[in-house]
């Protein structure tokens, strides 16, 4: 498996795989879908933070993304969709996907990296419940699954709302 960034030709099959990795029978186009497509054409997007898994075959079987947050005036990072074709899922492409894109916003300078998402999965990324770092989530009532990963550029000062790219606010 190769991870690398997203290029145009990647879009399709990128949105194949969202789609794919969040099917539920009662939602046609997946809300994860609505988002990627906005949030590449918001202010927030950072192309180099825009990761495609590739198999042996060829095919793109994952993607994730991390597009521009802040807290307060301080710009962050947003984590998210974090997507896997179904038939991939459980072999490793998540994992080799997040570590890519945390390698690769560290290398950035980037402070830390914000989301919403199961803790159990997260954790092992060394993500946290945001408020052990002062950081309030957009909806409090997210609670522990608002989590936080600390890099290199983090400060401990950095503490306030975190606030994502405009789309996450429309979905």
């Amino acid at each position: 498996m190769l991870i690398r960034r997203e290029t145009p030709d990647d879009i399709l099959a990128v949105t194949a795989v969202t789609a794919l990795a969040f099917a539920k029978p009662e939602t046609p186009v997946p809300v994860e879908v609505t988002l990627l497509d906005q949030l590449r054409t918001c202010d927030g997007w950072l192309p180099e933070l825009s990761l495609v898994a590739i198999s042996e075959k060829g095919e793109a079987v994952g993607h994730v993304v991390c597009t521009r947050g802040h807290i307060g005036t301080v710009r962050v990072l947003g984590l998210g969709p974090l997507s896997v074709h179904p038939d991939h899922q459980r072999r490793g492409v998540g994992l080799a996907l997040v570590h890519a894109l945390l390698g690769a916003a560290d290398a950035l300078g980037e402070p830390l990296v914000a989301l919403l998402g199961s803790p159990a999965y997260y954790g092992r990324f060394g993500f946290r419940t945001s408020t052990d770092h002062g950081i309030t989530a957009p909806d409090p009532s997210w609670g522990e699954y608002f989590q936080v990963r600390t890099l290199t550029a983090h400060t401990p000062a950095l503490q306030g709302t975190f606030t994502y790219a405009e789309p996450f606010e429309r979905v």
